[in-house]
């Protein structure tokens, strides 16, 4: 320590983002109730099935399937954009969703700038939200780019401020870690885990899954497995292997 010269240490050029979600309201005791759901491809393969669950307090639950279009398909449906097969879903009175989309394409084909774009989704002057674009490490004169000409990751970055305008008690996140950079994953990791109301989503980043999630949900053509337990526990199970060879008809 006493040869260590001070000066020399140069500073981090790494930059984390301000990814901090706080709900306006503490959720009630009734979150999401799901009943009978089935959801399809276009063509008729059945992508899950008579899912049923509820969500309660505290929840942070991770949805996997072999095949990534289930869960598409069901934050499509509880998000109100897509029609089930079968079954119905409702939301408690007191919730309110944020949810980042696996394919956020639609919201940048407008010739807007950042702050624009994001004055869309709510309420507050051009300072307010060259706040939340600060905080997504938007500076000085890129919060004037026009939103159709932004890279993936900076798409992501704008989809995220848009997020946090909401002050949602309840996030559906489609693989949020897709096009984020190692800072922007631990940000975002880092706020999940202390997050105040219940998460629900997606994700192929083992760790991320690990850290945030306290229940699994595998949704499958023959229903679901519903387990409170830890991600590394639930993979490396022969008891749960033997339930997924079974729910997804394996011979």
């Amino acid at each position: 320590l006493e040869k260590l010269n001070v000066d020399e240490i140069k500073p981090s050029s790494r930059k984390y983002p301000g990814i901090i979600f706080t709900p306006d309201r503490e959720p009630g005791n009734q979150i999401l109730e799901v009943s009978g759901l089935r959801a399809e491809t276009e063509d008729g393969m059945v992508l899950f099935n008579d899912v049923n669950f509820n969500v309660e307090k505290g929840d942070k639950i991770v949805f996997l399937s072999r095949d990534p279009r289930a869960m598409t398909a069901f934050f499509e449906i509880i998000n109100g954009t897509r029609t089930p097969q079968a079954g119905k879903f409702a939301w408690g009175v007191t919730i309110t969703t944020a949810y980042l989309p696996l394919d956020n394409t639609d919201f940048f084909e407008s010739d807007l700038n950042l702050v624009d774009w994001l004055s869309q989704f709510g309420e507050g002057n051009e300072v307010y939200m060259k706040g939340f674009l600060g905080r997504m490490l938007f500076s000085g004169e890129e919060v004037l780019k026009k939103v159709n000409v932004l890279s993936g990751g900076e798409k992501m970055r704008c989809m995220i401020a848009r997020m946090q305008l909401r002050n949602a008690n309840c996030l559906i996140l489609d693989t949020p870690t897709n096009h984020l950079d190692l800072e922007s994953i631990q940000a975002f990791n880092n706020n999940l885990k202390t997050y105040k109301g219940n998460v629900l989503f997606s994700s192929h980043d083992h760790e991320f899954i690990e850290t945030v999630a306290n229940r699994i949900i595998e949704l499958t053509p023959n229903g679901i497995i519903d387990k409170m337990m830890e991600y590394d526990e639930y993979i490396t199970s022969d008891h749960i292997k033997e339930m997924r060879a079974r729910m997804y008809g394996d011979n």
